[in-house]
């Protein structure tokens, strides 16, 4: 057993006892949206009124203390009481001195009280909130409780400690066995389990090797990894100094993107911080272990999530993926032995390190453990993001925690993983959220982008974005993905245009299975997924946009028929007025009429008729 010469349990009871001085605690979300939205005149205003600013070096009433993204992002700012476990909603400066009163007087500000959509009450406990009561947070743990700019906090929260325990023990096969037994799987995309990578560059260790970590986000909609790097930084440091024990590394890299500032300077505090307390850098607590981190900051690039890709821009070249007849185990950042995981994989090590491989294994399913966080967008009640066991069911997700379809509409898809994730229908609503199972029906669980569709939605609009956007993303690099993916997009734009031919839908399908079967990377791998699970659960709206020349969801504007019910029109003439080709015709008080040789489908009729007189077909 090693002696530390940092007593880290000590240190979280002094932290622990500052943040009693705090007295009552006004956490405000500071993460990337809220403060889009005015949380720093929110907290401005909070202090301005008197709340301390929790900096944890006096005896305070009330503090406001800035923290990270508490998931609840359809609903900010946010402004949560946690010692009332008091959730107000959509705050502005406005309203911030009735809640600072309120809680001098022990009342509650009721207008601003988050409404639940399925039981159509205004919820004053948080535990009756189902977004939040149906999580399990392990990654997320934090966010939304402290402030990510000090230590002090993440310390009080636990930060440390699971490292504290693993250089104590001095013993890099228990820390392997730990993460191997736990069935972490890697949280990027892929799957991959944790603890064989892991113990692969273990092999290998003996000279300089390293330990990366991916930070690179670039699936739309998606901030999953982005909100523990700018909510928790500690407990991704951590997770990477714990691996760099297991395989004997000493110098590491975060490469996020640049388009992440707050990520970046948050995660720049974080490092100063802990390597000022001997947390991290030369000789953590007195050992003769020690580890370095830097930040690199990547230019936005899709592929450079791609791990040979990642890896070429940190070593200064362009971001291209490398064929992969050597692996990054043996040969990886400057060719040598290195590690790489994404963020949330690694935001999931200390925990399992503190409560045990069992613990972790006890939630999900048998081939996928643990918990997965999701960024839950598109027609949902409640967007967010949100962290649950892999076994729990897209429906639970989408109508538990999501509140169900927006405005009573019905369900018509989710895209889920991404772009390079694939479409499920409602036969799919049931299956839990396992990687393998939801391989097998033609999506995958990747970064974790949820985007639900209602019935309003246009199947083969969605596949042509995620074509565009994947087109559009690539590198270039090998003939499959490069004109592939530039193909196929130019089918799908024909096929929206109402130019779609019968044949087309067989070319889709054998262009989508030689990109996944020839491409370099993953990213061309699974480029055409959005486009084949929509083939094959939704043929029938393919159809209808080739064969019959329309658009079922009535999105695809070259094949909207805008028509003037006679019946319902009134001629006030207001579609005429607003059309900005003359193509309605009538005199006042009469029916109109469209000129469909002039009609350019511009949607300026449908909008401005106050009778409802105008349809498309």
């Amino acid at each position: 057993m090693e002696t530390l010469t940092i007593d880290i349990k000590k240190e979280q009871e002094k932290a622990q006892e500052l943040i009693k001085k705090q007295g009552r605690r006004i956490l405000v979300c500071a993460s990337t949206g809220c403060l889009a939205n005015g949380a720093l005149d929110i907290i401005a205003k909070f202090k301005e009124l008197g709340a301390d600013a929790g900096v944890l070096t006096k005896e305070a009433k009330m503090s406001v203390i800035p923290t990270g993204c508490i998931g609840f992002c359809e609903q900010g700012c946010l402004v949560v009481i946690p010692d009332r476990k008091l959730t107000y909603v959509h705050v502005k400066k406005e309203d911030v001195e009735e809640i600072y009163n309120s809680l001098k007087n022990d009342t509650v500000v009721e207008r601003l009280l988050y409404v639940d959509p399925a039981l159509n009450k205004k919820i004053v406990n948080n535990e009756e909130m189902n977004f939040y009561a149906k999580q399990t947070r392990t990654a997320m743990k934090n966010c939304g409780l402290i402030n990510p700019e000090s230590i002090d906090e993440a310390i009080a929260a636990g930060a440390y400690s699971a490292l504290a325990k693993v250089l104590e023990k001095n013993n890099q096969e228990y820390v392997l066995k730990e993460i191997e037994d736990s069935g972490l799987r890697g949280r990027g995309g892929g799957g991959f389990p944790t603890g064989k990578k892991w113990r692969s560059v273990n092999k290998h260790q003996g000279g300089k090797s390293y330990v990366v970590c991916n930070g690179d986000e670039g699936d739309p909609g998606a901030f999953m990894d982005r909100s523990v790097m700018e909510d928790d930084p500690n407990k991704l440091l951590e997770g990477m100094a714990i691996a760099a024990f297991a395989v004997g590394a000493d110098e590491g890299y975060i490469y996020v993107r640049a388009e992440y500032p707050l990520a970046i300077k948050r995660l720049k505090l974080a490092i100063k911080a802990a390597e000022e307390r001997n947390l991290l850098g030369s000789n953590i607590m007195g050992t003769n272990f020690s580890f370095h981190i830097h930040i690199k900051e990547g230019a936005g690039a899709f592929v450079c999530g791609e791990s040979s890709a990642l890896i070429a821009s940190i070593e200064g070249e362009r971001g291209m993926p490398r064929p992969k007849n050597i692996h990054m185990a043996e040969c990886g950042l400057f060719k040598r032995p290195t590690l790489l995981n994404n963020v949330e994989t690694f935001a999931n090590v200390p925990l399992i390190i503190l409560n045990g491989a069992d613990w972790f294994a006890s939630m999900g399913t048998e081939g996928s453990k643990g918990t997965k966080t999701f960024a839950l967008t598109g027609e949902v009640n409640n967007t967010g993001l949100v962290e649950v066991p892999m076994n729990t069911t897209l429906r639970q997700i989408i109508f538990d925690i999501g509140g169900g379809i927006r405005n009573g509409k019905k369900f018509k898809a989710v895209q889920l993983g991404g772009p390079s994730g694939g479409c499920l229908t409602e036969e799919h609503l049931d299956m839990p959220m396992d990687y393998d199972q939801l391989t097998k029906v033609g999506a995958m669980v990747g970064s974790g982008g949820l985007v639900v569709m209602n019935e309003d939605t246009c199947i083969v609009e969605v596949a042509r974005f995620f074509m565009n956007f994947t087109c559009n993303e690539s590198c270039g690099k090998c003939t499959p993905c490069r004109e592939g993916t530039k193909q196929m997009l130019t089918i799908l734009e024909r096929i929206v245009k109402g130019e779609g031919k019968p044949e087309d839908l067989d070319m889709l399908q054998e262009l989508g299975e030689i990109i996944k079967a020839g491409s370099l990377c993953g990213l061309g791998k699974s480029a055409p997924n959005p486009v084949l699970s929509t083939l094959k659960y939704f043929r029938d709206e393919y159809i209808a946009h080739i064969k019959d020349k329309r658009c079922p969801a009535g999105v695809c504007k070259s094949m909207t028929h805008y028509e003037i019910q006679a019946d319902l029109c009134k001629g006030c003439t207001k579609c005429a007025r607003n059309c900005p080709v003359g193509a309605i015709s009538g005199t006042l008080k009469q029916p109109h009429t469209i000129d469909q040789s002039k009609c350019i489908k511009c949607g300026a009729c449908l909008n401005n008729c106050s009778f409802k007189a105008i349809i498309t077909k």
